[in-house]
This record gives C-alpha cells, structure tokens and sequence, in this order.
C-alpha cells in the first residue's frame, strides 16, 4: 500500500529486455537526501514493494544503490513503464508502514490504464496538466477527488468527460518527474480505491447499473 507522496523521483540506468518482460534498474541513491543524507539501513531489501511511477513492483536485485525490478508484460500494457529509457526519472514511493501518516491518499499501485497529457499551461504558482481518458473512467472520478497520476496522489481540479485536469505546486514538480511532461506523453492512472469498493457494493447491490 502506498500514499501517492513521492519520496524522490530517481534516475533509470538501465533497461533490459527478457523473454516478454523488462528488467529497469534505477539508482536510488536520491533517497539518501530525502531522509537527511544518513543511511541508517538499507534503502529496501530484496522483495520489498516500491512503487515505480505509481506501479507496484518487487525488488528483484540489488547491487548498493541500484536497485532492479522486473516488469511483466501485463504492467507493460497497462502502464508506460515499457516506453522509459535509461536516464529517464521515474517517481518512486517505497510501501507504507502500517502506523505512518496517510499525507495523501490510499494507493494500491495497480495502474489501470494511461491517459495522454493534453495540455500543459504554467500559471501564477502553479502548472496546470490537463490528461486524455477514457470516459469510462472519467465516469469514476469526482471533481475535487483524489487521482493518482504516475504515482502522485493529486486533487482533480476540472473533470471532463474524457480529460481531467491537476494543479501542481512548486513542491510537487521539484520532488516528481510531473514537471518534465509533455503534450502526448503517457501518464499511468490509477482512481481512488475507496471511490471503487463504494461503486462496485453499489453495482452488486443493484443500485446501480455495471459500468
């Protein structure tokens, strides 16, 4: 489980094709400033959950600071891992600890589908991202809602029938890749899970129609 707070956005060295999937290794050392520059213990461990622009996936190797992840061909197909190369910034969340501050909101890290970025507009204070969707899950968000886009827990500002649009803080750009988007890329989404579990008792109990 996750919160959508990217602790840094951290470089791929690597990317390696194998029988179908594609191993991407990413240099984590970034993390050692968020946490002050001291290493008390290892970043993760082998089989760890971290969260790679909002995918969940294993660790599969370690070598100091680098870190490896095998990406299966489903994430492949749902997420835009498959179209990074290596000097690319992927965000990058490491699991919740149960006990910790929720600061964003409850994420899963399973990506759903991609939507491309429409627009990019910089404003007083802030850049606004407006994604393409489908409408089917446009159906599934509220104004105002959380979203999870790349693995950042945001606010929906403006919702479309097929596009949503986010407002980004200074903070946000300086600590995620959001800010190296551009028109046409590939976002992962992900809606907010609560939102999903309230639909589908809803759709079971008959109250409303399946989508």
């Amino acid at each position: 489980m996750f919160t959508g707070i990217i602790e840094q956005a951290c470089p791929l060295v690597a990317t390696s094709p194998d029988a179908g999937r594609v191993r991407l290794t990413l240099d984590l050392s970034p993390l050692l400033g968020a946490e002050g520059g001291a290493e008390a213990a290892p970043l993760v461990g082998l089989g760890d959950s971290v969260a790679l622009n909002g995918c969940c996936l294993t660790v599969a190797a370690l070598d100091g600071a680098l870190a490896s992840f095998d990406v299966i061909p489903e994430s492949l197909a749902l997420t835009n891992l498959g179209d990074r190369t290596p000097g690319d910034r992927l965000n990058v969340e490491r699991a919740l600890r149960y006990g910790q501050r929720v600061d964003g909101h409850l994420v899963q890290g399973h990506v759903e589908t991609t939507g491309r970025v429409l627009a990019a507009e910089q404003g007083a204070g802030e850049l606004r991202l407006t994604v393409g969707c489908d409408p089917a899950f446009s159906l599934r968000c509220l104004p105002k809602g959380s979203i999870t886009l790349d693995g950042v827990s945001l606010t929906i500002a403006e919702l479309g029938d097929d596009r949503l649009t986010v407002a980004l803080v200074p903070h946000t750009l300086e600590r995620t890749n959001l800010g190296d988007r551009q028109v046409g890329d590939a976002m992962n989404l992900e809606p907010d899970m609560v939102g999903q579990w309230v639909l589908r008792l809803l759709q079971g109990s008959g109250q409303l129609p399946p989508r």
